[in-house]
């Protein structure tokens, strides 16, 4: 299985196991964490391990995770792509809200290299909401901010395969993220069409999200192999397709070193069929 990646029409090479930011911010991902100390123990623990694919957004707190990345590891390492999504924006209340006029889109953009501490961000996602979203006229924003250069490159989130081929029609895509996981695979068609083209698909809730993934056949897996259900979660993910980049979140170093343990496990192939027929049941 390979280890690495690298987005399409980029030199940005990443390992296939990442860290996504969202559970450095408080309950709910608002708010500040209750231990910055730890929160920024474990981004530097991410570098040490080896990861170099951090995912993150100013709605995530909303702001505290980029500030914490900042605070943590700025000057960043050479080779660290940060990845950021805009789209969104939390009220006071905690809501989600989404929004993609071009003046909140820059201002997104803006805003999360002053907050990075950046001139330019390797890769920015846009958020889409819902199957009848227009997509032509953010991704058109996307592509002026990007033709600026203050996007080095465009991922897409929440899209439908149809919305997808549009806003290829607009800019170059290099990632797709999209609600995907062992036992949710409606992405199934998706992500081997992205692996012909060489686009990175890097699935949100890859654990499951807020109601953890819950199987017998996932446990049973995980007790033969000496593993929790939660490392044979993305283990598998890994090696459903080449392109899949995972970017798993904690708020604890102890977890982040069982994620990335993760990558090191291989299955047998009667225990690949087995968690592949997960999703039938």
């Amino acid at each position: 299985m390979t280890t690495r990646f690298t987005f399409p029409g980029t030199t940005l090479s990443v390992n296939r196991m990442g860290y996504g930011a969202m559970q450095l911010a408080g309950p709910h991902v608002f708010g500040p964490p209750q231990d910055e100390d730890e929160a920024r123990a474990v981004l530097r623990e991410a570098i040490a391990l080896g990861i170099d694919h951090i995912d993150t957004s100013d709605f995530y707190g909303p702001f505290h995770t980029n500030r914490l990345i900042r605070e943590a590891l700025f000057p960043y390492p050479e080779a660290l792509v940060l990845v950021t999504k805009i789209g969104a924006w939390r009220d006071d209340g905690g809501a989600w809200n989404l929004r993609r006029d071009d003046d909140f889109l820059r201002r997104s953009v803006e805003d999360n290299l002053g907050r990075l501490g950046l001139s330019r961000i390797p890769v920015v996602n846009l958020r889409m909401g819902t199957p009848e979203d227009d997509v032509a006229a953010p991704m058109r924003m996307m592509r002026r901010m990007q033709d600026e250069g203050i996007i080095g490159h465009i991922g897409i989130s929440t899209v439908t395969g149809a919305q997808l081929a549009r806003a290829r029609d607009i800019a170059p895509i290099v990632c797709v993220q999209n609600h995907y996981n062992l036992v949710h695979r409606v992405d199934d068609a998706m992500i081997d069409a992205l692996a012909a083209d060489g686009i990175a698909y890097v699935p949100y809730f890859p654990l499951g999200g807020f109601s953890p993934l819950q199987s017998e056949g996932l446990a049973a897996v995980a007790a033969e192999m000496g593993a929790s259900a939660q490392q044979v979660a993305l283990a598998w993910l890994l090696a459903r397709s080449p392109n899949i980049l995972v970017i798993p979140g904690t708020s604890r170093r102890a977890h982040l070193r069982e994620n990335v343990a993760a990558a090191a496990l291989r299955f047998t192939d009667a225990q690949k069929a087995r968690l592949d027929g997960l999703a039938a049941g």
